[in-house]
């Protein structure tokens, strides 16, 4: 076994089965970083971008989507330590434009066709995506869904490109909500809220509280919701599939012509941080340790086991839909996922992955912290081949 518990074989392999992917072409390029005990083993394999392009390196930028949101979340629960917000607490004082909520009598029906809501949107609705409104993940022909693209709120890769919190907060508001708060888990738009929430009860910009409460104390030198111009050729160039040719097209291009290289109007905190594999480690070993890092508490002990607590009754997991056979193995705590049963190729214990192509989970069992960084959006919500092999090979080196 070499250094923190992880044998040197089983990291050859990772590295192997890492290269194939880029080898086929499947994406350019991958940055792995895997943590046991204080030690950590990174590795760098492939290009920034298809083509004559310069390597991936172990301190490349990759926009981590929804790994965004237990970070957020974290955030969320040291307001909640300092007072300023409650988890049991309405959220219509900070965020008028969600009072009095009405609610769809049928999620396929008409957007008029409404009833008031039962109860108001509580600080911890937004924490476990109960909100009651969000990605509809089941098929059919759903006039919400179009009435929140048409007014920019609506879930899924383009994060949000209103100018402001305000005019995205009011044109959510205009919508009526598809399910009563606290009664259905849906994907995305809760966490999108949550970063509004965030700077309005801490009188910051996001960015702002984030780091001075998060990425200073962690030393997260490299993360935020914008790059700035001294470290855009540390950012590589984004795919997607494309549906209808099957070839991989450029989602987000590199450098100045990134999205990424200018302030949001309204950042995401639902997905919009940019990041390395060394800082999202760092958020990784903080919430590992229950909160502590460096001899510093940033959060208490007892937040971080709300956290990873699962909240989402079995009866409203069988009316939320996410990719097929998601809540047999998952539960969902305070704005991250919690792997109740894991099978070969899965991760284990705590985090989530990011629709932009990447991954990071901590296990308290194992004390393996894993971070998997790619440039290729996930064709559809369950696990792309690349996380598949990375999360067998990660626990075979550990041996876990």
């Amino acid at each position: 076994m070499g250094d923190g518990g992880f044998s040197e074989a089983g990291l050859e392999r990772m590295r192997a089965a890492m290269a194939a992917h880029v080898e086929r072409g499947d994406l350019p390029g991958v940055v792995t970083l895997v943590s046991r005990g204080g030690e950590a083993h990174a590795d760098a394999v492939g290009k920034m971008a298809f083509g004559d392009a310069g390597p991936v390196q172990r301190d490349t930028l990759f926009r981590i989507a929804s790994v965004t949101k237990p970070i957020a979340g974290a955030a969320a629960m040291m307001l909640v330590e300092d007072g300023t917000l409650r988890l049991d607490e309405p959220v219509d004082s900070l965020l008028p434009e969600l009072a009095n909520r009405r609610v769809l009598r049928a999620l396929d029906g008409p957007v008029d066709d409404t009833e008031p809501a039962r109860r108001p949107i509580l600080v911890s609705d937004l924490l476990t995506l109960r909100m009651g409104i969000g990605a509809i993940m089941a098929p059919g022909d759903y006039p919400i869904a179009q009435a929140m693209m048409d007014r920019g709120v609506a879930a899924g890769p383009q994060l949000p490109d209103a100018p402001s919190a305000d005019a995205w907060l009011q044109n959510l508001g205009s919508l009526p909500l598809m399910h009563h708060p606290g009664e259905a888990w849906m994907y995305d738009t809760s966490l999108t809220v949550l970063g509004a929430l965030i700077a309005r009860a801490s009188g910051l910009p996001l960015e702002a509280f984030l780091r001075e409460r998060v990425f200073e104390p962690l030393r997260m030198k490299d993360t935020g919701f914008t790059v700035p111009a001294d470290k855009l050729h540390r950012l590589p160039v984004c795919y997607v599939r494309n549906p209808r040719t099957g070839q991989l097209d450029v989602f987000d291009p590199a450098g100045r012509e990134s999205q990424f290289s200018r302030a949001p109007g309204f950042p995401s905190a639902a997905g919009g941080l940019v990041s390395t594999a060394d800082d999202v480690l760092a958020f990784a070993r903080m919430m590992l340790n229950r909160g502590e890092h460096g001899g510093k508490r940033l959060l208490s002990a007892r937040s971080v086991e709300l956290m990873a607590a699962d909240h989402i009754p079995l009866a409203q997991k069988a009316i939320s839909p996410f990719s097929p056979g998601f809540w047999e193995s998952r539960g969902w705590g305070y704005a991250l996922s919690i792997v109740t049963r894991s099978r070969p190729g899965e991760p284990r214990g705590l985090g989530w992955d990011g629709g932009y192509g990447t991954s990071c989970y901590w296990d308290p069992e194992t004390g393996v912290i894993g971070v998997l960084m790619t440039q290729r959006l996930m064709d559809s919500p369950s696990a792309p081949p690349v996380f598949v092999d990375f999360w067998r090979s990660t626990y075979d080196a550990a041996g876990a």
